[in-house]
């Protein structure tokens, strides 16, 4: 029989690829929600890979699990460049009202500078004179350094976590190799044993 270690191996794939694939399907729902930071990272269709990414570990975790049960095997087997110019457009297709929430978050006026997309009004830009007195030197007092770094932060996040899920599926798939090549041995010395009349091996 399949040695208890090879099967522990194989369980341990299994239940690793069905827990990245409901994190990517519970990660992929929850950041549908309304945040613009996350709205302006994340477009519906990233969310939507990631939840069919999720749905597709789910099924093959399941089908390892059927090909264990079973006799005979079953094997199953952005880079976003120019960051600044990129969250620019999607900054200037946000409300105005989302653009003084931003800056109010950051504590930031404007996209790249002080007159760039800027919406005078909520706790932090309440005029253009407090504006323009702004330290052009500190990148932070201006949304571009802050937004592009939030979506370096949470795509990086989400890509790692990504890549992490192949190192699951790779598993699976080496310890697939070995159940299936355990197995191709025991048939074939059952198969000896039969014309040996089913004496056994000494």
């Amino acid at each position: 029989m399949v040695s208890k270690y090879l099967h522990g191996f194989y369980g341990f794939f299994t239940l690793s690829l069905a827990i990245f694939g409901i994190l990517s399907i519970t990660f992929s729902t929850v950041w549908k929600k309304n945040d613009i930071l996350l709205n302006m990272t994340f477009s519906v269709g990233d969310l939507d890979f990631g939840l069919v990414m999720g749905i597709a570990l789910l099924l093959t975790s399941c089908l390892s699990v059927g090909a264990i049960v079973q006799r005979n095997h079953i094997l199953s087997g952005f880079v976003i460049l120019n960051w600044r110019a990129e969250f620019h457009t999607l900054y200037a297709n946000l409300q105005p009202s989302q653009r003084v929430t931003i800056q109010d978050m950051f504590s930031c006026c404007g996209y790249f500078n002080s007159t760039d997309l800027i919406v005078i009004g909520g706790n932090f830009c309440q005029n253009q004179t407090f504006a323009n007195a702004l330290n052009t030197t500190v990148l932070n007092n201006f949304c571009v350094s802050p937004i592009t770094h939030f979506a370096d932060v949470s795509l990086n996040d989400a890509f790692s976590t990504t890549y992490g899920f192949i190192a699951g599926i790779i598993g699976l798939f080496l310890s697939s190799l070995c159940v299936i090549k355990v197995r191709q041995e025991i048939e074939r010395f059952k198969r000896i044993d039969v014309k040996r009349g089913g004496g056994g091996f000494v």
